[in-house]
């Protein structure tokens, strides 16, 4: 394929509800819709995954924009590629960035779906017809109100809660859920909260039976996440740490998690994400796709990537009407009793609302 025309925008969406975390509240998601065109007029899309400001990863959406402008785009139009897996190979010179890289990747992986007449995927080698779905909470006001929303979401279907934690939002929680849901699947995540001087903490959370605790320590840590694996019962499950195949490697190695969280942005693309996945599989470490807030475009990059057969825990890709008054896909994401069907029709499966798109977009340019 030869691409020939880009175009990005710049759109903000509203949420249904503030999403809190240990680093902030959220009420609207701002991103970056990326078209992309081949010589033959077949348009794959991706979406950008960074916030506005750099609170989970260095990235935001200004950087994205710049990345692409002045250095991805550039490198992509009017070159011949053969395979979306060497858009990783060309982009390699450029060091991390691995949300902007990974936007315009799954665009090249779309159109490469659609040129060799398959689903996304079955291009990415995916082999189940529907995945197991999980939710995300995040704080809420009180724990009477947080335990009310799980039970909301349990009515859906979901098979798996994930409840957000932070110094002093932490083993009383649980507590308090596990008294009023003894059998519910439920895993926590503290968004680096903590430190190896909160040990004692994090034992607590032993007495109850966690599927895992997400991410407890630094961003950039693998090394005190292994002492902190020594210490605890409850599986680590690595997310912000594990950037690339080489950082799962060695924290697979150190004995750092004992469960590996993959988010196509987080990671450079579909391609690496691919190849985590494999690594994984062959060390017979558990995965799953977490999500980033995504609309419609990565909510369908998610749903693909979890169709391939080692994502064996439920991951984060809700439906839409979970965040979204309005999702800019035709027809939105559903959950049906805690499942998604995976998309058989050539490409992601889903049709863009371009009028959707027109509504909320921002800002426009495009690269020829």
């Amino acid at each position: 394929m030869k691409i020939e025309k880009i175009t990005l925008r710049h759109i903000k969406m509203p949420m249904k509800a503030p999403f809190t975390t240990s680093f902030g509240t959220i009420d609207e998601k701002e991103l970056l819709v990326i078209e992309a065109q081949d010589e033959s007029g077949i348009t794959g899309w991706g979406e950008t995954v960074a916030f506005v400001a750099p609170w989970y990863t260095e990235e935001t959406l200004k950087t994205t924009w710049h990345m692409l402008k002045d250095f991805l785009i550039p490198i992509l139009l009017h070159k011949e590629i053969g395979d979306p897996d060497e858009v990783t190979t060309l982009f390699a010179p450029i060091r991390r960035n691995c949300m902007a890289k990974a936007s315009i990747e799954g665009a090249i992986w779309d159109i490469y779906s659609q040129q060799t007449k398959q689903s996304l995927a079955r291009a990415l080698g995916g082999q189940k017809q529907r995945i197991d779905v999980g939710v995300s909470v995040g704080i809420q006001a009180s724990t009477a109100q947080l335990i009310e929303v799980i039970k909301g979401h349990m009515e859906k279907g979901y098979k798996r809660v994930k409840v957000k934690i932070k110094p002093g939002y932490d083993v009383e929680v649980v507590r308090a859920i596990r008294a009023e849901l003894p059998d519910l699947p439920l895993m926590v995540d503290a968004n680096s909260a903590y430190t190896l001087d909160d040990i004692a903490i994090l034992q607590q959370l032993d007495d109850y039976n966690l599927l895992m605790i997400e991410q407890p320590l630094a961003t950039d840590d693998i090394v005190d996440h292994a002492t902190l694996q020594k210490n605890i019962k409850t599986p680590i499950c690595l997310d912000e740490s594990i950037t690339s195949l080489e950082d799962a490697r060695k924290a697979i190695e150190l004995g750092s998690c004992g469960v590996i969280n993959i988010k196509i942005g987080r990671v450079g693309g579909l391609t690496e994400a691919k190849r985590i996945h494999d690594l994984c599989k062959k060390n017979q470490i558990p995965v799953w796709c977490g999500g980033m807030l995504e609309a419609g475009i990565g909510r369908a990059h998610n749903i693909a990537l979890t169709s391939l057969s080692h994502f064996v825990l439920p991951g984060d890709t809700a439906g839409s009407s979970h965040y979204w008054y309005e999702d800019i896909i035709n027809p939105e994401v559903i959950v049906k009793n805690g499942y998604i069907d995976v998309p058989q029709e050539i490409g992601i499966g889903y049709t863009i609302n371009k009028a959707v798109i027109d509504k909320l977009t921002i800002s426009k340019e495009v690269y020829q």
